[in-house]
């Protein structure tokens, strides 16, 4: 039961980085006391990370724990503790194209550091439980608009495989212990304080430098770009609607809710392909210069297009992402002006 004298408390994992980051200013901004784990790993630029952690230290109701979630019985003093509310777990090892190269990272945060959560969130159960999962689950399906009932058995990268055995625990865990659990599906997110590994953030390091940038599939590729403040109004708005366990065990036409347990799959998307010579063009647009293209064949683990429906989180909420991709990269390029001096 809520305490009607303090806030909502939410517990955010993996706050200092590009979405967690956005995530936790929106919860603060709504009168939300807001937990935030990060290890603050080198994966990345250490630096924007740690500056996105010191801007979200300057807000009263925000702490924040440099820990790693695989550390065992740290989640669990931290849920017994603070008892939040609402726990969001987006912590983890990103990035298709490391998966291949450094296994052992993803098996470590992404399942283990999953299972401490788990352990934890039963042991001290949130009102809501809501995990980041990603479109790579889809892997090799190709029955577009991805919906989240299709099938997602063929997964082409180790990531893409932690994340689709995320989604199979938590599911197994909101049917033992009754956890009410949301996994919400992100399609390509950008914007603002995003990642150095992601495609709009090196092609416009490069642009903005006379370097040419690498287009792989030769440039064939079409992606539903999601930009990080549609992302956050979805999974802000999601955080209010926990899954019930139907009684019957029957599930409305087009839900992805579980007939045997409080749990829901949700697709975060645009709902609006964009082919990757658009989308370059868009930055091209956005910056005032042309680009070098180095033309590549298609790399491991990826996959030709993404392409979301997001008819169930319009149903759920009333709300779907609606940013286009000149106006998003627009603003990903001012700040990345600013943030740099370039």
């Amino acid at each position: 039961m809520t305490d009607a004298t303090r806030p909502r408390t939410a517990f955010v994992t993996g706050a200092a980085g590009f979405i967690g980051f956005h995530l936790c200013r929106r919860l603060i901004a709504d009168g939300f006391r807001v937990i935030g784990l990060d290890s603050l790993n080198d994966y990345y630029d250490v630096a924007l990370k740690e500056r996105r952690r010191a801007m979200l230290m300057q807000a009263e109701g925000f702490r924040f724990l440099h820990a790693k979630l695989e550390d065992p019985g740290l989640l669990m003093q931290v849920m017994a503790e603070d008892r939040p509310e609402v726990v969001v777990h987006l912590a983890a090892q990103a990035g298709v194209r490391y998966s291949i190269d450094n296994p052992r990272a993803y098996v470590e945060a992404n399942l283990i550091g999953t299972f401490e959560l788990l352990e934890a969130a039963r042991a001290h159960p949130p009102e809501h439980l809501l995990l980041a999962s990603t479109s790579s689950v889809f892997g090799a399906n190709t029955d577009m608009p991805y919906a989240e009932t299709a099938k997602a058995d063929t997964q082409m990268s180790f990531y893409a495989a932690t994340k689709k055995a995320n989604e199979a625990m938590a599911h197994s865990y909101a049917h033992l212990y009754g956890l009410p659990v949301t996994m919400f599906r992100f399609f390509t997110v950008y914007g603002p304080w995003g990642r150095p590994d992601m495609a709009l953030f090196k092609f416009t390091k490069n642009i903005l430098q006379g370097e040419p940038i690498d287009v792989f599939n030769h440039g064939d590729m079409r992606r539903d770009f999601t930009y990080v403040e549609d992302l956050v109004e979805g999974i802000r708005l999601l955080i209010d609607v926990a899954p019930v366990r139907p009684g019957d065990g029957q599930v409305p036409e087009g839900d992805s809710l579980s007939p045997v347990a409080p749990f829901r799959i949700v697709n975060i998307g645009n709902s609006e392909p964009v082919a990757l010579m658009d989308f370059i063009g868009a930055i091209e647009a956005a910056t005032g210069r042309g680009a070098t293209l180095n033309m590549l064949p298609m790399q491991a683990g990826d996959v030709p297009a993404t392409w979301a429906d997001a008819t169930l989180l319009q149903r759920l909420t009333g709300y779907r992402p609606q940013t286009g991709v000149a106006e998003g990269v627009g603003r990903f390029v001012d700040w990345y002006r600013d943030y740099y001096r370039v």
